[in-house]
């Protein structure tokens, strides 16, 4: 497989060969950036001229010379001028991973009669996976060590990982470019040697009950997860059995196994619409059973219990509702009502043998509702702080009393609680530790809110250093967002923000309306013809944040990925002076000719998102808000852009275009930096290797601020 890399030994990203000896702040003295040619493309859509110069860096592949050559330049450009930060740079990152544990152990989870883990080395850069027996002094077993099989790769990761009924398989999918696309391999853990089964590329994977027969999800050319395949050890891949093919490009395919055990889960869906098939896992080469056909509109899981199938169905329900019926008849004519819908509150459940656990989402924070099914009794899940998340833990097993989950918020440090829904009593399991001393009750989180245009109240949540935060407009403030999808921005703690609070920053989390915050209305809100919505109202977090003094344009930063980019690049063409800084990682900013190419893995399914441009209606409004369409002759703030060279959700071309369009158009001399990895959509794989990308981020964001180290 180390094939994969072989383009990216032949880009071999370089540092400037020839560096000046010092680079004022003022950056009077600094290199010309790298100039991209004009090959001007004209299209004609609905009557609209599309004309892109940059067409190019689209149109040839990764490994066109002409490409490569750029990208390098770009990076070059970019050390260059960030060289003085060098040293700031290597100082941000041994402050960060400096408050990570070396050696580190996760929270063993049992499955029958193991106990299985991952653990981290000091010195490596990966994981190991490991597992005990369940008796006393049991030995230590090494079950896949990433370290070994990912010597020699720029990227490695590791997905999927599948132990067989019996404990002595194991199955796991693994990326060695960061394009996510995975390779099928198989282990014999007794014999500590990998079998010749493999298959690719592969997503899902899940064993049958007699251990000899595994499911995958299997990808088509433009990336898409779209077909399941039968495989039986020992076999070869030409011999595996197409069992499922989806031929709607607006659809993927997934598999999983339910808790009980029992039954194997294919779910195929688009973003709005779900349908459910089942098949006994004790029958590998019996057939899978439809649930529910497809509606359009209707999105539904199941959650089999031991003679009925739990539903939660959006149907007439836009926050959800739990439904119930007989797994011999369970269609839709007969399931009946169990937790009914609620306008303010959106609910998932995970089910086991004697108790249901609902988690509930009201004015955008998380619950846990417990419900005793033998008494039908039903409370709620006490937790300390106002501002907070949860989130389902490792929770494998169906007849247990045992739910674990996650607490954390913007000053506490992730917690791994065990709690007793029988005794109702919670213990921890594993408190994450902050090196060199951390003391959450110096931090304060709070949640103010913005008003939009049209009246609608956005939440911010914040953190700070109480000492260091004076409501005068002098504190620097880092404001990010994301609003798409129906995702909620959950307020986690992270170690690497403690080296802006540290330094007086405010952290800020703008809840902007695509999100999930306040349920599917909240998204609605924000998608579609509603998208603009999402842009105004991150503008106005931003004026109330500046109004109230929490900072002062001259020091807000705003950062956002992916979907959050796009985010980052309308603003900045809407209200460009309202900020400092601007940070788009992997960002979707070419919007109209990303989803007018429908061989693009994502383009169908994202319909449904920001709607078909080939309606004049939707390519119209898109038009009127994508970022690179949009770029115009005025003054922009600093920006720094990151591309993944492998990232198929967000192309390389998408910030590379930006970042040429921006430099050619904007009438100022701020800086329009970019940054091209080695890797795919979520950046570097290594444990510690991400960190030297937030080290390069706040390095810029200090150097412009003046930010003493």
């Amino acid at each position: 497989m180390k094939n994969f890399i072989l383009i990216g030994i032949v880009l071999s990203f370089i540092a400037c060969a020839s560096v000046q000896s010092v680079l004022e702040r003022e950056r009077i003295i600094k290199p010309k950036p790298p100039i991209a040619k004009k090959i001007p493309y004209e299209t004609s859509i609905h009557d609209t001229i599309l004309v892109d110069n940059y067409h190019w860096m689209k149109d040839k592949s990764r490994t066109d010379p002409e490409v490569i050559a750029h990208i390098k330049k770009e990076n070059a450009y970019t050390d260059s001028v960030l060289f003085n930060t060098k040293e700031l740079q290597e100082q941000l990152y041994q402050e960060i991973v400096g408050r990570i544990q070396k050696t580190d152990l996760s929270v063993p989870v049992r499955i029958d009669s193991f106990y299985y883990y991952w653990k981290d080395v000091e010195g490596k850069e990966y994981s190991l996976y490991c597992r005990k027996k369940s008796i006393p002094d049991a030995k230590e077993e090494i079950v896949i060590d990433l370290n070994e099989l990912a010597s020699g790769y720029e990227f490695y990761d590791v997905s999927n990982i599948e132990v067989s009924p019996n404990h002595q398989y194991i199955a796991f999918a693994f990326d060695t470019t960061g394009a996510e696309h995975y390779t099928l391999a198989v282990k014999s853990i007794k014999e500590n040697t990998f079998l010749s089964d493999t298959a690719y590329p592969v997503d899902d994977l899940v064993w049958a009950n007699d251990n000899n027969t595994l499911f995958y999800i299997a990808e088509n050319d433009s990336g898409r997860s779209d077909k399941l395949y039968r495989h039986v050890l020992g076999t070869d891949q030409k011999e595996d059995e197409l069992i499922y093919q989806e031929n709607d490009g607006a659809f993927y395919v997934w598999i999983y196994k339910s808790r009980s055990k029992k039954y194997l889960i294919l779910s195929t869906g688009s973003k709005i619409t779900y349908e459910i098939r089942y098949l006994k896992a004790d029958n590998p080469f019996g057939e899978f059973k439809i649930v529910q056909p497809r509606e359009q509109g209707h999105r539904y899981y199941i959650c089999p219990h031991i003679n009925e199938f739990f539903i939660v169905s959006n149907d007439g329900a836009k926050n959800y509702k739990v439904m119930v019926t007989s797994i011999q008849h369970p269609g839709k004519e007969n399931w009946k009502e169990f937790i009914p819908h609620r306008d303010s509150v959106s609910i998932d459940i995970d089910v086991f043998k004697d108790y249901m656990v609902i988690y509930e989402r009201e004015n955008t924070f998380k619950k846990i509702r417990i419900l005793n099914f033998s008494t039908k009794e039903e409370y709620y899940i006490d937790f300390p702080e106002p501002i907070y998340t949860i989130y389902p833990g490792k929770n494998p097993n169906f007849d247990t009393h045992i739910l674990r989950f996650t607490y954390e918020s913007m000053v506490t440090p992730y917690s791994i609680y065990d709690y007793n829904m029988e005794t109702r009593e919670k213990e921890l399991k594993k408190h994450q530790e902050v090196l060199g001393g951390y003391d959450a009750s110096k931090y304060r989180s709070e949640r103010i809110f913005a008003q939009a245009k049209d009246g609608t109240r956005i939440p911010i949540s914040l953190v700070y250093k109480k000492d260091l935060f004076t409501k005068d407009g002098s504190n620097p403030l880092f404001l990010t967002g994301y609003g798409s999808y129906g995702d909620t921005y959950e307020l986690y703690f992270s170690t690497t923000h403690l080296s802006l609070l540290d330094r007086g920053f405010v952290y800020a989390i703008a809840h902007v309306r695509g999100g999930g915050e306040y349920g599917k209305q909240w998204h609605e809100q924000g998608r579609m013809l509603s998208k603009k919505n999402t842009f105004t109202d991150f503008i106005a977090c931003e004026e109330y944040l500046i109004e109230q003094n929490y900072t002062s344009r001259d020091k807000l930063v705003i950062e956002g990925g992916s979907a959050g980019g796009l985010l980052i690049g309308a603003v900045l063409n809407m209200r460009p002076e309202l900020c400092e800084i601007a940070i788009a990682d992997v960002p979707f900013v070419d919007v109209i000719n990303t989803m007018l190419d429908p061989t693009l893995s994502a383009t169908v399914s994202e319909y449904e998102e920001w709607g078909n441009p080939q309606d004049k209606q939707y390519f119209d409004y898109i038009f009127s808000y994508c970022p690179y369409q949009n770029v115009k002759a005025q003054h922009y703030p600093n920006i720094l852009a990151f591309g993944g060279f492998y990232d198929l959700r967000v192309n390389y071309w998408e910030p590379a275009k930006w970042i040429a369009k921006l430099r050619e158009k904007k009438l100022d001399e701020n800086l329009a930096l970019l940054k091209v990895q080695l890797s795919g959509h979520a950046g570097a794989s290594g444990r510690f290797s991400y960190y030297r990308e937030v080290a390069l981020k706040y390095a810029f964001v200090f150097d412009i601020l003046g930010i003493e180290f």
